[in-house]
């Protein structure tokens, strides 16, 4: 058991070795031991095989021992022995090892010890199944998964028949215990201890037990008499290897070291399986220059039975001899392939040899190309000769597929239960057909139907049926033929879908089905009610009509319903396709907010209370300025068209939104407002936020069109602007033009009284300074170090606190500077860059002005 964990511990080291190679190599190959070249293998690839042999504990000996024992030819034995020891010169892996020398015999596979070192060139796999020889893969040397080798693990067969080479251990236990270990000497005899050789050679496990208990029961009489007390046991320790000549059409022919408990299908898979010559059907093993048995590997492939019972021994011949005849099977069968036939092989057996008819495959009949003297000829086989047409050599079997069409097929499609396809039975007629899709349908269109009907010549021909007279029995029912298609419409397959359309100040504006009879108050329901801003007097009916003169479009028909929409008598009952328009309330707004901000007794928000409302109304809602309060400061921020007002509906949405957040968040409701709750989860209206200013939205295209088309034009959109007021003006004379209307949206903001000015742009030094009563626009500039050199004086301009703005005008060089307030902003702009005059304008206005001179000259004179 030590030497088996050494040597299965090495194994598991060596798969290292595929990192020390200098080819790639494919992750997950096996190599094969008998493929190995070992010129072509690097020193350092040898020496890490020594290395992982010492520390698993492994002689040299024993790892070549075991590479010729599955495959490895002795030429190859001996190079790779010659390398180790040039490498190894001190013999240090030659150390035995403390393996018991009871261990038993190990199951090795020198295939994975090798993994990773040596990629040799592997066959080419036909992809095409067709063409490829059934059995040939079993023995490809790139998929060689199945080794058939001999399991060293099993029970020591009675029927093995020692040879040179074997160990043999023999027990004796009971009153007297010994235990002797020998090998089977070239000459046939085990050297027992003390007893003497003892000739076992081509004697069974069974007969040597005989004869060496006979011999030995002279030294321990108790293994004699009728009751003994001691007891004698053989088992056989390390196998012996053999050597099996392997000839004819194989891949790799020649002479192989195997185990002795190897079979034939063993040793040919150590030469690589019959090559494409070769016969599987009648492999021939000769002992002693006598035919001994012959292996059919169909046998294996077929069925999963083989004469795998037969040992191979010394010097055994295993001769594949080339194929007897061959046939080929396309089509519907499972493996379609080439296929070994022996003499007196029928097409039942080759079906069998190719696993079957697939499900698509005609049996009744196939078709046969054989060779006849110089040419082929074609022979159809039937299904009750397929047990008796005997097959030949360089035969071509064609399996056809069954017909893609149906014998016995009707079809109804359209307005029934069950639409589909039915089998047609004997006398199946229309009426019955009908029956077996269990009926029609209630939308089903009686008045025609339609037969789809197939011809011999595969032309069609359609037949109209009255469905209603034959179903009355008023008409004589149609008898159905193969391949009928019956089609039966809907009423509303023939007609355009009816639908009525409600706009306008309801909850689900939008097209819905129509019904007969269908009110305007029913309509109004299923849109969710009106909404409250809706006019339940100032209702519209804008109906199509049929005739009518070319400069009428439409029939308008004005309608009045309750407000609870309760039942009236005159209620108007809506046609297809009618849009029903239901209007706003000519007074209904929702409030509209102002806010005041900053300097007055009161601020805060403020609901507008008549649309004549003013600011100066605003500030005495707001109880007026206070004592800090700079009026003249004072701005209003109003919305442009440009602002994203919320429509009616999204503010009404939100505000439900908001009032399902807080009931909710109260656990101890009551049940009113738990269904109040529900109601809200279920009716919460999902509106989108429409497009209310159009003029808006047709301004700022027109604006990104001007700036796309101007260069170095720009137009910056803003929701809000600050509009400048006098705050003074109107709180002195309430209602003048000064004093704006208010607005929804509108912030009037009201400043601390201020007592600075700030200086910007193109000055010396930009700051803020104190105000000073009564000084000029030129004492600030000058306060700010003056003008710098490229400032534009002339555009110099004041922004006051409330958001005006005034410019320096100028009159025959003499500048007057607007005026500066507290909280003023003085701006003074920067010149554009200077461009130099080139000569070439110095001489065209120099041209001009001479051409100028001379025509005032000639005026004058």
């Amino acid at each position: 058991m030590i030497l088996k964990k050494r040597f299965w511990y090495f194994l598991g080291l060596l798969g290292f070795i595929l990192l020390a190679s200098p080819e790639p190599i494919q992750a997950q190959q096996t190599t094969d031991i008998s493929t190995i070249k070992v010129d072509e293998l690097s020193d350092e690839q040898v020496e890490e095989l020594l290395s992982r042999a010492s520390e698993a504990g492994l002689s040299t000996e024993e790892f070549l021992q075991m590479a010729q024992l599955r495959g490895m030819p002795s030429s190859e034995v001996a190079k790779l022995r010659n390398r180790i020891e040039s490498l190894d010169p001190s013999g240090a892996v030659n150390r035995s090892t403390n393996a018991s020398k009871r261990d038993s015999r190990q199951q090795v596979d020198i295939n994975n010890i090798t993994q990773g070192i040596y990629n040799p060139q592997t066959e080419l796999v036909d992809l095409d199944q067709s063409n490829q020889i059934f059995g040939s893969s079993l023995f490809y040397q790139n998929n060689r998964r199945l080794s058939f080798e001999p399991s060293l693990n099993q029970a020591t067969p009675k029927s093995y028949v020692l040879g040179p080479g074997d160990v043999v251990y023999v027990d004796i236990y009971g009153q007297s215990e010994q235990y002797y270990e020998a090998t089977v000497n070239p000459d046939g005899f085990v050297l027992l201890d003390n007893i003497g050789p003892i000739s076992v050679s081509g004697k069974t496990i069974e007969e040597a037990t005989g004869i060496i208990k006979n011999r030995v029961s002279r030294f321990y009489t108790g293994l004699n008499g009728a009751n003994p007390n001691t007891f004698l046991q053989v088992t056989l320790g390390n196998v012996r290897t053999i050597k099996v000549h392997i000839l004819g059409e194989v891949r790799l022919p020649g002479t192989f070291t195997l185990s002795a408990f190897s079979t034939v299908f063993n040793a040919l898979y150590a030469a690589g399986g019959p090559n494409e010559n070769g016969t599987m059907r009648e492999i021939k093993v000769v002992r002693n220059n006598k035919p001994l048995a012959s292996v059919d590997v169909y046998d294996l492939l077929i069925n999963g039975t083989a004469n795998l019972d037969i040992q191979l021994q010394d010097q055994d011949v295993i001769l594949v001899t080339p194929f007897i005849s061959r046939v080929q099977i396309k089509g519907e069968v499972k493996r379609p392939m080439k296929y070994e036939v022996k003499e007196g092989d029928t097409f039942k057996d080759l079906a069998e040899y190719a696993g079957g008819f697939t499900d698509l495959a005609f049996k009744d009949r196939v078709a046969i190309s054989r060779i006849t003297d110089n040419q082929r000829s074609v022979s159809d086989v039937y299904q009750n000769q397929f047990g008796m047409f005997i097959l030949k050599g360089g035969d071509e079997i064609t399996v056809g597929k069954i017909l893609d069409r149906y014998s016995n097929r009707v079809q109804i499609k359209g307005a029934v239960y069950r639409e589909g396809t039915f089998a047609l039975e004997d006398d199946l007629t229309l009426k019955k057909l009908i029956q077996n899709a269990d009926g029609l349908r209630g939308d089903a269109y009686t008045d025609q139907a339609s037969i789809l009907r197939t011809k011999k010549d595969l032309s069609t021909e359609m037949i109209e049926v009255d469905l209603k007279a034959v179903l009355d029995g008023n008409a004589p029912d149609i008898s159905l033929q193969r391949e009928d298609v019956v089609r039966i419409s809907s009423i509303y397959d023939i007609r355009n879908e009816q639908y009525v359309q409600i706009l306008g100040e309801v909850k689900k504006p939008g097209v819905y089905p129509f019904s007969e009879s269908m009110t305007v108050e029913e309509l109004v329901i299923s849109a969710g009610g009106f909404q409250e801003s809706a006019n339940p007097n100032d209702i519209e009916i804008a109906r199509r009509l049929e005739d009518t003169d070319l400069g009428t479009l439409s029939d308008i028909i004005p309608v009045q319903v309750n407000p609870n929409l309760s039942y009236r008598s005159d209620s108007k009952t809506l046609l297809p396709y009618d849009q029903v328009i239901v209007r706003k309330k000519a007074s209904f707004t929702m409030q509209k907010l102002v806010a005041v901000e900053g300097q007055v007794n009161s601020p805060g928000m403020f609901a507008i209370q008549s649309s004549d409302e003013r600011i100066s109304d605003l500030i005495n809602r707001a109880g007026g300025i206070n004592q800090f309060a700079y009026a003249k400061g004072a701005t209003l921020i109003r919305r442009t068209e440009f602002f994203n007002t919320e429509s009616e509906e999204i503010r009404r949405q939100r505000n439900l939104e908001a009032l399902r957040l807080r009931l909710m968040e109260d656990p101890n409701n009551s049940e009113a407002q738990e269904e109040l709750i529900q109601r809200l989860f279920t009716n919460l209206p999902k509106a989108e936020n429409p497009v209310d200013n159009q003029l808006a939205l047709t301004k700022k295209e027109s604006l990104d069109q001007i700036a796309s088309e101007t260069p170095g034009f720009a137009v910056k959109i803003k929701d809000t602007e600050a509009v400048a007021i006098d705050l003074e003006a109107i709180l002195k004379n309430p209602g003048s033009e000064n004093d704006l209307l208010l607005v929804e949206g509108d912030i009037l903001s009201v400043p601390k009284l201020l007592q600075t000015v700030r200086m910007r742009g193109d000055v010396v030094y930009p700051t803020t300074m104190r105000h000073e009563s009564g000084r000029s626009l030129k004492h600030y500039i000058n306060g700010a170090g003056g003008f710098e050199r490229r400032a534009n004086r002339k555009q110099t301009y004041v922004v006051y606190a409330n958001g005006a703005v005034k410019r320096t005008k100028g009159f025959l060089g003499i500048r007057n500077y607007p005026p500066v307030e507290p909280g003023a902003e003085v701006i003074v702009p920067t010149k554009g860059p200077k461009v130099p005059l080139r000569l070439g304008d110095v001489v065209g206005i120099t041209t001009g002005l001479a051409t100028l001179a001379l025509v005032v000259s000639q005026i004058n004179w």
